[in-house]
Formats: C-alpha cells, sequence, structure tokens
C-alpha cells in the first residue's frame, strides 16, 4: 500500500516520510511530515472501496487504521485522518467482522457474541473520532448532542455532512449490537438527530447514502410519523434513484428491514436477487462495498427457511 501511495502521490509522501524518520528529533520538521501524511492519508482511500477483492481489503484495514492512529498522535487536529478513522473503522467493524458474527451464530452462540464485544468495540472507537473531528469547529457538541441533540445539529452546515453520516452510521451501529446496553440505547435520539440532519442538508450525499440507512432506521424509529414500513419504502425508492440502481445495499436492506419483518418472502427472494443482478462494473467507485454486501444477500438467501415462517 505504502508503494501504491508513494506512485500516486510521487514527491509530497516521499518528502514527508523522509522528513518524518530523517528529522524525527526536529519538532517543526516532524510536525510538518506529520501533517504532510495525514492529509495524504486522509485524502487516498479510493483504492480501498474501489478493489475487486473484498478480503484483500479486509486483511489491509487494520494496517492502515493503526497507520492513521499513529499518524494522529501528532496530527490530532486533522479533520480529514479523524474522518477516515470514524469511517475506516465503522465499515471494517459492520462490513467485515459483524458479518462473521451473523454467519456463525446459529452454529456457535458464544463465539458470535464474543465477536459482537469485538464490532461494538470499534464502533465506538469510530464514534469517538467522528465526535473529535465534528468538535473541532463545533465545540462542544458532544456534550449538547446529549442535552439536545435537534439544537446540537441544527448548526452543522452541508460542509459536514460526511461527519453527520459516518457518526451517525457508527453510532447507530454500536447500538444495534448492543441490546443489553441500556445507557447506549438510551443514545438513539442522538442518532436519529444525525441522520435526519444529514439528510436534510444533502439527500445525495454518497449516491445516496443517508437513505441506504434510513431504510433500516426507520424501522426503529421512536414516534415517527405515519407508518414504519412507508417510510421506509420512501427512503428506498429514493435510494434506488439516486443510485441509479447502482447500489447493492437498498435491496438488501430493504429485504433484512422490511420484507422479514412483514413475512413477506416473495418480495425478499425478489429484492436480494436485484441486489445480486447488479452491474458492479457501472459504479467502480462502490465495488467493494457492493461486493460486501452482495455476500449478504447470498448468505440471507441461504438462510430463508429460517427466516419465514412458512
Amino acid at each position: 500500500m505504502i508503494i501504491r501511495f508513494l506512485k500516486q502521490k510521487n514527491f509530497g509522501l516521499v518528502f514527508a516520510f523522509g522528513a518524518l524518520f530523517l528529522f524525527s528529533g526536529c519538532g517543526m520538521v516532524k510536525r510538518f511530515a506529520m501533517k504532510q501524511v495525514a492529509g495524504i492519508l486522509a485524502t487516498s482511500t479510493d483504492t480501498f472501496y474501489s478493489d475487486d477483492d473484498p478480503e484483500l481489503i479486509r486483511e489491509a484495514l487494520p494496517f492502515s487504521l493503526k497507520l492513521m492512529e499513529g499518524v494522529l498522535v501528532d496530527a490530532p487536529n486533522h479533520r480529514g485522518l479523524l474522518l477516515q478513522c470514524c469511517s475506516g473503522f465503522t465499515q471494517y467493524a459492520w462490513g467485515f467482522i459483524n458479518e462473521d458474527a451473523d454467519e456463525i451464530e446459529d452454529d456457535d452462540y458464544r463465539q458470535a457474541r464474543k465477536i459482537r464485544l469485538r464490532v461494538k468495540k470499534l464502533l465506538l472507537r469510530a464514534r469517538n473520532y467522528g465526535l473529535r473531528a465534528l468538535e473541532l469547529k463545533y465545540k462542544n457538541i458532544g456534550t449538547q448532542l446529549r442535552v439536545d441533540p435537534v439544537s446540537a445539529v441544527a448548526k452543522v452546515g452541508k460542509r459536514d455532512v460526511d461527519l453527520l453520516y459516518w457518526l451517525g452510521v457508527s453510532w447507530g451501529a454500536a447500538i444495534s449490537v448492543s441490546k443489553d446496553d441500556t445507557n447506549l440505547i438510551a443514545d438513539q435520539p442522538i442518532v436519529e438527530a444525525l441522520l435526519d440532519r444529514a439528510l436534510v442538508l444533502d439527500e445525495d450525499f454518497d449516491n445516496g447514502a443517508i437513505h441506504e440507512a434510513m431504510i433500516s432506521y426507520e424501522m426503529a424509529r421512536q414516534g415517527g410519523k405515519g407508518n414504519p414500513e412507508s417510510r421506509a419504502r420512501a427512503h428506498f425508492k429514493r435510494a434506488i434513484e439516486i443510485s441509479k440502481g447502482l447500489r447493492v445495499a437498498p435491496y438488501v436492506n430493504l429485504a433484512e428491514a422490511v420484507s422479514i419483518k412483514t413475512q413477506n418472502s416473495k418480495e425478499f427472494t425478489e429484492l436480494l436477487n436485484k441486489a445480486l443482478a447488479v452491474d458492479l462494473k457501472k459504479s467502480p467507485k462502490s465495488l467493494t462495498i457492493n461486493l460486501v454486501m452482495q455476500r449478504r444477500a447470498k448468505w440471507l438467501l441461504r438462510m430463508k427457511d429460517d427466516l419465514f415462517v412458512e
């Protein structure tokens, strides 16, 4: 990965690493070098999410994330790097590690529970990085979110939609794997405020990613207006429209969140088959996540007999 970075960034990264190692005793030069490295790491993630080998990405992510954490020690207020740690730990924990727990739970419940405890820790680490990034611009917002989350997020502008989204997703995912943690479950209104604000500011963010997340969230929202299923389906429709049907997640999320709950096995099968039929070549920047979601679609289809009462 370092070699690929060198090829992509040439002199900037060579100089940064060279300054870092040759002049590590000089505080000013080291800080400058770390700032250069932080900037490169924060903008060099395209190769991760456009790879056709999800297992390779799974194996590479821990090193990349620990490298980012190491650089953050000397560049603690780098927004881009904090965002990448928030999104990176979220995707690693939820897209890969939690999937392991789901797939083995029927055969080894204890091991699945052990894995989910690790997933929770990783997601909370992601959440904390997201909060740190948001507080660089919005002082004390972490405290304000716990007092009045709707008012707290009202001050956040469109330029920070990425932080709202990843903070909300990491926090919400942590709640979803912590059914026995009442203190964390009590944070659900915060997640709701973060995602609602992000949606208002930019519903097109990342090809409809916020709508994708809301498909699942609407089925758990407390006190929402109207019918939860209708709200979830509305988000599904917009996610498909925005992504032009080139993202796998909307189909999988609707199948899991709505079709199973309503015991609509026909729709469940149709949605997952559509997920598997998405032309991955037409959306190269979403290749890795699409492959990960297609793996989940295949697993869900294998589990169909256990999920529906005929």
